[in-house]
């Protein structure tokens, strides 16, 4: 028989972690590509404000609340929809939005062909003049 030399793995089971210089370089590289407090605000992270941390959520209720109460004051004071039909603001139909276009187009043509209807059925000049209606002028040549 072969003589058999036991190997023995002593390699640790836990991840071997870096070392504390290692991450301390990698701490120091996130340090130096922080975004500045100018950035953070534009971006809504940091509050743009000069009060207090310990104010600062009061003092964003109150603003809200400052705009709730605006968006009410002037949803109380705006016109109802007949005012804003009157003053040509609002069509006065009541159609659905996406076919307003094709009602205005359809009104207009049947308005032309109300008008050429009544014009092709208008009395001639000669009848009027018979009538009394009109006056008979020479027409200059």
């Amino acid at each position: 028989m072969a003589d058999r030399s036991e190997v023995i793995d002593e390699t640790p089971i836990s991840p071997v972690r870096p070392s504390s210089h290692v991450r301390q370089n990698s701490l120091e590289k996130h340090l130096q590509h922080r975004p500045d407090p100018k950035e953070l605000k534009e971006r809504h992270i940091l509050l743009d404000t000069n009060a207090a941390p310990s104010l600062q959520q009061t003092a964003m209720e109150l603003e809200r609340q400052r705009a709730t109460d605006s968006l009410k004051k002037g949803l109380e004071h705006r016109p109802n929809r007949e005012d804003l039909v009157e003053r040509n603001i609002l069509p006065a139909t009541h159609a659905a939005p996406a076919i307003q276009g094709q009602q205005r187009e359809l009104e207009k043509h049947m308005r032309a062909d109300s008008l050429n209807e009544k014009i092709s059925h208008r009395p001639k000049v000669e009848d009027l003049v018979k009538e009394g209606i009109l006056k008979e002028n020479p027409v200059d040549e």
